[in-house]
């Protein structure tokens, strides 16, 4: 299939009205639509701005490369827009963008269908060809430009060939696997065709595997080039010497990454998962490790979780408290479902999914299956999720333990490691020591703590909303803010309500306080920031605690303060009316399931964010703007 079998005249705007990122996604959306190849264009929009979201379309080099894979789409297409002027479309080289293809492609696409909208995306690394697309008079004119291209691309990909000894692989992904994934490949093969290097790259793409790196490939390897966004197979390269960047420094930085592989410049990766430490200078890109990085796998993969199970079963306390018990007389069949799908169902695999993603990032794939075993005998055993974290470590450690013991196993066993040896061993471990050192201890600190938090007194309760509630500010979305709604959440599954309470109330006053501060100080603030405060009215209001961030990072000695006493504030007056929260996530619109009064909850979240308005606004100093801007 041809590219301009999915590019056509009529999904082609040669002139864009747009001047800004949003209106020339809507402008080539209304493009799509308009030619029948979308019959959901909100859906669609949503599908574009969650990619957005993860990482820029905006390559840089003026080019923009919106793309999604989603239902919302009828028929794989690109719609083609250009801009004389240029859009800042916030590119990662921070230039405007001119050439803009938008990529559609529904989820059942054929591997035809997706390795043809990729190929596009290889083609806007040879600056010939985007001119060509720049000087363009007409809509045939782009066509004709890229059938002669795709005359020019040979169908079947190989190494670079090259007089140099040194062998160095690659592979790229990106979460969609359209777009980035091929242009960090291409630019990584064109540059090191220039600079006389025998490079191989893999590319892990929606069509599947491309040019997989063989045994013999690997065992020849002077250093490998890891540029994704999503997990590779990393197991293969044990021994090697792996650089590990996002996808866009494939794009960006080919140069300096061969550079690097050439050098070995780069930690050498073992299969227990840990970096040799043979040279502690060479590291990959930056990033956290080590346990917050395991404990934050955990949570992330943990939170979808949390988040729907746990609003279902706050839905159902609309019906009463107790109407999900047949033998209630508050009880209803509605409530009985929410109840059963939220907290029977997505609420009980909480802790076994945290505990699996946890053994997974210590120990890859051999360590999910364990960790998930632990993580449920935790919960079903009474250790909560305490007992879900101490299982999600202690089964990851055991399995990089177990891949140490098994190293030293003839070859002809390989394949029967993931399969057999780690699972049951891992498993059986995991499930042993959980059941007869980890469980019953545990439990009987949860049992403790949860009757030392009902013993306290009203003093006592206000200085743990006050703490949780700061702490929720301090780094906004960082460990600390994690730890707080990490316990949080522990007090749900532990029957308390109140403590998660403080908590959501803490994390809704930083983005909602700094709106109301751009709001009565807009002397204050440039016009960007004011423009940011009307999102954090909506983000504040979810409880997104990071669109608070920006302002943080402006002025962190101002806004950090402010933040953190307007929420340890919020966080106090929670406790003092009493309020329970039995929703994890949620924000206002779980308000009115709040057990106490929900009033009294909204003005303690109120208090909260004036307090951080006016100390923001009284201790940031006067922004010097234009007049006629400051009066927009």
């Amino acid at each position: 299939m041809k590219i301009t079998d999915v590019l056509t005249k009529d999904t082609i705007l040669l002139n864009l009205q747009s001047q800004s990122k949003e209106a020339v996604i809507d402008e080539l959306i209304d493009k799509l639509y308009a030619a029948g190849k979308l019959n959901d264009k909100k859906a669609y929009k949503e599908a574009i701005l969650k990619r957005e979201n993860q990482s820029t379309t905006g390559i840089g080099e003026g080019i923009a490369i919106p793309h999604a894979k989603t239902n919302a789409v009828s028929e794989p297409a690109i719609a083609f827009g250009r801009s004389t002027d240029g859009i800042d479309y916030e590119s990662l080289d921070g230039q405007n963008a001119h050439l803009f293809f938008m990529i559609a492609a529904y989820e059942g696409a054929n591997n035809d269908h997706l390795a043809t909208l990729s190929r596009l995306s290889s083609f806007l690394m040879d600056p010939n060809f985007r001119k060509s697309l720049e000087t363009a008079a007409t809509e045939k004119e782009i066509l004709d430009a890229i059938d002669a291209k795709e005359k020019e691309i040979q169908k079947e990909e190989n190494p670079t060939s090259s007089s140099s000894k040194q062998k160095i692989l690659a592979v790229t992904a990106c979460p969609t696997g359209i777009a980035h994934t091929y242009m960090a490949a291409d630019a990584l093969k064109a540059k090191a065709k220039e600079m006389d290097v025998n490079l191989k790259v893999e590319t892990n793409g929606s069509s599947g595997i491309k040019n997989a790196l063989t045994k013999k490939d690997i065992e020849e390897a002077h250093a490998i080039i890891v540029a994704a966004d999503k997990q590779v197979e990393l197991e293969r390269f044990n021994g090697k010497h792996v650089i590990q960047v996002p996808v866009a420094q494939g794009i960006r930085k080919p140069e300096q990454l061969i550079q690097q592989a050439l050098d070995q410049d780069a930690p050498v990766y073992n299969s227990s998962g840990e970096a040799s430490n043979v040279d502690e200078k060479k590291t990959t890109s930056p990033g956290r490790s080590g346990f917050y990085k395991h404990l934050m796998s955990g949570v992330s993969n943990m939170l979808p979780f949390v988040v729907g199970g746990g609003i279902l079963i706050a839905i159902s306390f609309i019906f009463g408290i107790n109407a999900a018990d047949p033998k209630d007389p508050s009880y209803h069949p509605i409530a009985e479902a929410l109840s059963t799908i939220g907290g029977g169902n997505a609420f009980a695999l909480m802790i076994p999914v945290l505990a699996g993603f946890i053994a997974m990032s210590i120990a890859d794939r051999p360590g999910f299956a364990p960790g998930m075993v632990g993580g449920f005998m935790a919960a079903t055993g009474g250790a909560g999720f305490l007992g879900g974290l101490i299982a999600g470590f202690l089964a990851g450690y055991l399995v990089l333990g177990l891949k140490k013991l098994f190293k030293s196993l003839p070859q002809s066993l390989e394949g029967i490691k993931p399969v057999l040896l780690y699972p049951l061993f891992g498993i059986l471990l995991t499930g042993l020591i959980m059941m007869f050192i980890v469980i019953e201890p545990v439990k009987a600190l949860n049992d403790a703590l949860t009757l030392w938090l009902k013993g306290m007194g009203t003093g006592n309760l206000v200085f743990l909303g006050l703490i949780l509630g700061g702490m929720m500010a301090v780094d906004m979305g960082g460990p600390i803010n994690k730890a707080a709604f990490t316990f949080g959440i522990a007090m749900i599954d532990a029957g308390n309500f109140a403590p998660h309470a403080a908590i959501m109330a803490g994390g809704m006053v930083p983005p909602l306080g700094l709106a109301l501060s751009t709001t009565l100080f807009k002397k204050k603030y440039t016009k960007a920031e004011r423009e940011a405060g009307k999102t954090n009215y909506i983000m504040g209001a979810s409880f997104i605690t990071e669109g608070a961030i920006p302002f943080a990072a402006a002025d962190p000695g101002r806004v950090i303060p402010a933040a953190i006493i307007g929420s340890a504030v919020a966080g106090a007056l929670s406790m003092v009316f009493g309020i329970g929260l039995p929703a994890p996530h949620g924000g206002a619109f779980v308000i009115p399931i709040v057990n106490g009064n929900p009033l009294l909850y909204v003005l303690a979240i109120l208090i909260g964010s004036i307090v951080t308005a006016f100390i923001a606004g009284i201790l940031k100093k006067e922004v010097q703007e234009d007049k006629k801007e400051l009066a927009a």
